[in-house]
């Protein structure tokens, strides 16, 4: 059973922000991955670039959207702490015949983690590839968002791989 309270609601049970402002900074690392499967005939067509659009190629205008929604996640998500990030990398790479794997990292020196950036930029990026594909094919899923690895903070933590 979960002993442990919420940290965004204060002592009157009222959401509030975490305050972090006694907290010496650290280096914080987060990493976060997803899998968009497309289906083989429209991953082979991603890979061979023969998706035409007025965004760019489907793989860099995703990097792209990836970033930018990590950089904007304080405003999609209440009560987030606005972060200036000291980087942020998104990598799609073939995850077998069918689909694609997204990994954002996301990284700062601050008091808080990067976690919320690391999910939202690998999201937004396989939320791009779906609406760059979607024309072609609504036969496409996201599945498997989920946080692979945070450093740098009170507690690291590393999923186990195949999990």
């Amino acid at each position: 059973m979960l002993t442990k309270n919420f940290t965004h609601v204060n002592a009157a049970n009222q959401p509030t922000m975490v305050d972090v402002g006694q907290k010496m900074p650290t280096r914080r690392v987060a990493r976060a991955h997803c899998r968009v499967v497309l289906g083989e005939e429209l991953l082979s067509r991603v890979q061979a670039g023969e998706m035409p659009s007025y965004k760019g190629p489907v793989i860099h205008t995703a990097i792209l959207a990836g970033i930018m929604g990590a950089k904007k996640t304080a405003d999609l998500i209440p009560l987030c702490h606005p972060l200036g990030l000291d980087d942020c990398s998104i990598t799609i790479e073939p995850d077998g015949a069918d689909a694609l794997r997204v990994v954002c990292t996301a990284v700062v020196t601050g008091r808080t983690g990067v976690e919320m950036e690391a999910l939202t930029g690998a999201s937004v990026a396989a939320l791009t590839i779906y609406d760059m594909c979607k024309a072609f094919s609504h036969d496409i899923s996201i599945e498997g968002v989920q946080l692979i690895e945070k450093t740098g903070g009170k507690k690291d933590f590393h999923r186990a791989e195949n999990s």
